[in-house]
């Protein structure tokens, strides 16, 4: 009975973890009908970064010093050239009708450079705020004490890195995937996957992340909230769940109680009326890419929080993360906010009771295995429905 609802803890707490990656996955899909396949890679740089910020502030031990300050402004200056690169390809094949797109270039221009600045800004208000509530917090001390002090400044550097992650998102949805817009759905998908790579590799090098794992500090206590049957519920698995369903509940009420959400259905359902609408098309594209980032980003503090080793970022545990994200949208119906959470807490349960009731060996194994189910039975998902094409 103790191993029983032990695993049935871990399962919704696992489980919570996919579904809020989900969310981003499904929030995408639902706008765009392509699968942002860096999505996951968001999720690993998000980890990066909340260990860069809980480092710069002295809550983490100095054996876990990952890259230096200036590193952060090298990753984020080639990531941004790299982008103006994939969307200035075509300049010099159209050099004679360069005059025309001046202006477009030039406001490109202008978006790698507040995007920069905006990275540098966030960047150092996250240490000083990160710094000062952590010394007023009582600094490492209050982490090896697993003291709630620590809670604002897990708080600050949670929402320095989903702001983070928004800004890292807007930018791939404008240089990658816009000036796609109009391509086959095989150039957007070759897109994602080479972007994927791309943020998998720059992370690779010394000067930014580098290849080691590293250790972040469980800036949440782990901490018993209760005891059942001598099995503890603890605060930051709590948290975690509280946290995916208050975000899910959000995103809900965005999609279908505000302006914002009726123009991200309208541009779901037809791109070209939605436009003759009056629908700002691109302008809420990219909202979609901000808000999917900054959950991602969520689901990536949460997992190291609760697995407080930080893979090298190629790892596989970082793919299989985002593959398993992509899986709980897809069986709870991608596209649909609740369904992906659904789907999420799915995964979570038959991975978990999979591993702990039969082999801990093939526990991958069970979740797409569940997949390559589910596409057979209801290829739509759980709460999917099937949507008839105009052809």
């Amino acid at each position: 009975m103790n191993k029983l609802l032990e695993t049935l803890l871990n399962a919704v707490s696992v489980g919570s973890l996919y579904g809020l990656i989900a969310l981003g996955y499904t929030m995408v899909y639902g706008v765009l009908q392509f699968i942002n396949f860096a999505h996951g890679d968001i999720v690993m740089a998000a980890a990066w970064i909340a260990l860069l910020l809980a480092t710069a502030a002295g809550l983490a031990a100095a054996d876990a010093q990952p890259a230096a300050f200036a590193s952060v402004d090298i990753g984020v200056i080639v990531f941004m050239c790299v982008l103006a690169a994939i969307r200035y390809s075509s300049l010099w094949q159209n050099i004679q009708r360069w005059p025309g797109k001046l202006p477009r270039y030039a406001s490109d221009l202008w978006c790698i450079v507040v995007s920069v600045a905006m990275f540098r800004v966030l960047y150092i208000a996250g240490i000083w705020l990160t710094t000062a509530t952590g010394q007023w917090a009582g600094g490492r001390d209050a982490v090896a004490a697993q003291s709630w002090s620590m809670l604002l400044p897990a708080m600050v550097v949670l929402i320095i890195v989903m702001l983070v992650a928004a800004v890292f998102g807007f930018n791939i949805e404008r240089f990658a995937y816009r000036p796609l817009r109009k391509a086959p759905r095989l150039n957007v998908l070759i897109t994602a996957i080479g972007m994927s790579l791309l943020i998998q590799n720059l992370g690779q090098l010394r000067a930014i992340f580098g290849t080691e794992p590293r250790s972040i500090p469980r800036l949440f206590p782990e901490v018993a909230a209760a005891s059942i049957a001598s099995v503890n519920i603890y605060w930051l698995d709590i948290i975690i769940v509280g946290m995916a369903i208050l975000l899910m509940a959000a995103l809900d009420f965005l999609v279908y109680r505000t302006r914002m959400g009726l123009a991200m259905r309208a541009v779901s359902a037809d791109q070209p009326v939605a436009s003759l609408m009056g629908v700002p098309v691109d302008r809420t594209i990219s909202f979609t890419f901000i808000i999917g980032s900054a959950l991602a980003a969520a689901g990536g503090f949460f997992y190291v929080m609760k697995y407080p080793t930080v893979q090298q970022p190629a790892d596989t545990g970082w793919v299989l993360l985002g593959l398993k994200a992509f899986v709980a949208a897809v069986v709870g119906g991608i596209g649909n906010v609740r369904g992906a959470m659904i789907g999420g807490l799915l995964i979570g349960a038959l991975e978990i009771f999979g591993a702990a009731y039969v082999s801990d060996a093939f526990r991958d194994v069970y979740v797409f295995g569940l997949l390559i189910l589910v596409l057979l039975i209801k290829p739509a998902g759980i709460f999917g429905r099937h949507v008839a094409e105009k052809v």
